[in-house]
């Protein structure tokens, strides 16, 4: 289970081999073995020796900002890697190899992000052909990056023109079926212009999270990046190996919108913006942990959808130093 803190005045202490967690008067207590991790918001307060104990169960500790952009986090200092994966990683840039694993991940958003959108319209006779061409061209834009041939260094550019364009349009669809209170003009961040943007910020920030886990536990640096390459003191595989599972989250809020269970009370205005406030976190956290914790078939295994991120990491890794083929 997540252990997630954001309420103002929230107090995570140990006591023996068991968690506290204190809310004004009221007090929770928690085994560390049911908690894969921790995520701090707002003015929550954690103390040292739980840090420790999260430490001893191998619990990664996240802090969000208040966009849900990870700022900071603690884990355990000896989580596997091994010199080998972080040179292989840094050669595949260079080869063909490496326009392979960029292809594939983009393509399999493209393709997420047209199956989301299909999937929408077929509950949508009425207005199912009001949007064949930006589908059209997103499927071309697709088969256009599928077809590249030769090192991410020759179609870097080219790569993240189409991949921006294909997300004009699918953000532009998924705007059109909202209803007309939540409609929005296109994708924005830090700060969001509307409250939908508010929402995938927040669910992008965690997801953030858990993919850098992900790779760090599979022996990845997070830091090396292949498409959006090495930018000082950014995450920049962390990046790259979103782009499949951003699905996640567009559908979580999808939903949250069209199912009119978001409030005005959840979202605050600011400056040019839009954000979450505390209530609107504490609505949204569970419904992206419910999200994550479906189970699903994948890779032969029964598994938490959010296992996925962690067996593609590892699959990755292992292909890199040739103990799997691609």
């Amino acid at each position: 289970m997540e252990l997630y803190l954001n309420t103002y005045g929230t107090y995570l202490y140990k006591t023996g081999e068991m968690f506290i967690v204190k809310i004004e008067d009221e007090k929770h207590r928690v085994s560390p073995k049911r908690v894969s991790s921790i995520i701090i918001s707002n003015a929550a307060t954690i103390s040292t020796d739980a840090i420790q104990l999260a430490l001893e169960y191998n619990i990664d500790i996240l802090f969000l900002d208040k966009y849900g952009d990870p700022y900071g986090r603690i884990w355990f200092p000896k989580l596997g890697s091994t010199t080998l994966i972080r040179r292989k990683l840094l050669e595949v840039y260079t080869n063909d190899n490496g326009l392979d694993f960029v292809k594939e991940w983009t393509c399999r958003k493209i393709q997420n992000q047209i199956d989301f959108i299909t999937l929408l319209l077929t509950k949508r006779p009425n207005i199912e052909h009001d949007f064949e061409n930006e589908l059209q061209k997103m499927a071309e834009y697709k088969e256009i990056i599928n077809n590249m041939k030769g090192s991410v260094s020759e179609h870097n550019n080219s790569i993240m023109g189409y991949e921006g364009n294909t997300s004009k349009n699918y953000y532009k669809i998924i705007s059109k079926l909202l209803p007309d209170k939540y409609q929005f003009f296109g994708r924005s961040s830090r700060p969001a212009k509307d409250p939908f943007n508010a929402f995938l910020n927040y669910g992008y920030g965690i997801l953030y999270g858990k993919v850098e886990r992900a790779l760090v536990i599979a022996g990845l640096d997070p830091y090396i990046g292949l498409l959006h390459t090495d930018n000082y003191n950014k995450k920049s595989l962390v990046f790259d190996f979103i782009e499949p599972y951003r699905i996640l989250i567009d559908k979580t809020v999808f939903y949250l919108f069209s199912r009119r269970r978001v409030q005005d009370n959840h979202w605050d205005e600011i400056k040019d913006g839009a954000t979450l406030n505390a209530d609107g976190k504490k609505f949204f956290v569970p419904e992206v942990m419910e999200t994550f914790d479906k189970v699903i078939r994948y890779r032969n295994s029964n598994m938490k959808t959010i296992g996925q991120i962690q067996a593609d990491a590892h699959a990755f890794a292992n292909i890199l130093i040739g103990k799997n083929k691609k």
